[in-house]
């Protein structure tokens, strides 16, 4: 009898796709390639139609904390290339696909231009100018019950300084959700393990009723990235302002 497709009788395993050094590429890139080339989130997000495998630490992070309930009002701060808002668009009914429950409405905040995304309305602005906080209010039609970010600053190359300028957007993005958010509402957000967030640990704590510090399986075990999920928002206190724009980023 022939054996099936796909075994050997000595265990399956996955076959992994080797990339060759090919002429004016850096052994590095060659690396990253072969690397995503075999990564299962990848793929999966290939399959399932997501922009990035990004998006399922969001949905791992949700699976656990359940933040992205029908009907909820987001903010998914520097949204590019747009897998984070994907999922929250399918999660809170943002097209209203889920007879029963209620509509939810997802803003996607980046930079630059980004694809559109059906369900979520994107909005190209800079969240460190002055009056973001209340053009979002305005597009959202009031505050948000979930601000989120997985942004990530451009890499100098410098480890330390990586890990600052990262902190300081996870800072100024909590800085935002303080004067957004609805009482009782989640904020999401990527920093790197490093120690320099502990000043931001302490705030959100003081700000949330629980804070937890979660790395997603989604999330590459060689990466120093983790996510914190700030849930039970207390209110917006009377001295709450943005930073100023100049002063977040070293």
């Amino acid at each position: 009898m022939p054996k099936k497709a796909g075994t050997s009788g000595r265990g399956q395993r996955d076959l992994k796709v080797k990339v060759k050094t090919a002429r004016g590429r850096k052994l590095s890139s060659t690396r990253w390639l072969q690397r995503q080339l075999n990564d299962p989130y990848v793929r999966r997000a290939r399959e399932e139609g997501y922009r990035g495998r990004a998006a399922y630490k969001i949905l791992e992070l949700d699976d656990k904390y359940r933040f992205l309930k029908p009907g909820a009002r987001v903010v998914d701060l520097g949204c590019a290339p747009g897998g984070w808002s994907q999922v929250a668009v399918r999660r809170v009914n943002a097209l209203g696909d889920t007879a029963g429950k209620p509509r939810g409405h997802v803003l996607a905040i980046d930079l630059q231009d980004v694809e559109p995304i059906p369900g979520a309305e994107i909005h190209r602005l800079d969240f460190l100018e002055e009056g973001a906080d209340a053009a979002i209010k305005g597009w959202l039609g009031g505050r948000a019950d979930v601000v989120m970010s997985d942004m990530a600053a451009a890499s100098s190359g410098h480890k330390q300084t990586d890990h600052l300028r990262i902190v300081a957007l996870c800072e100024a993005a909590a800085q935002l959700a303080f004067d957004v958010l609805e009482e009782g509402g989640t904020f999401v957000a990527k920093v790197l393990a490093g120690g320099a967030e502990d000043a931001l640990q302490t705030e959100l704590k003081r700000r949330f009723t629980k804070v937890a510090n979660v790395k997603p399986p989604a999330s590459r075990a060689d990466s120093a990235e983790k996510f914190v999920v700030a849930t039970g928002f207390r209110g917006r206190e009377p001295e709450d302002r943005r930073l100023r724009p100049d002063s977040v980023l070293p």
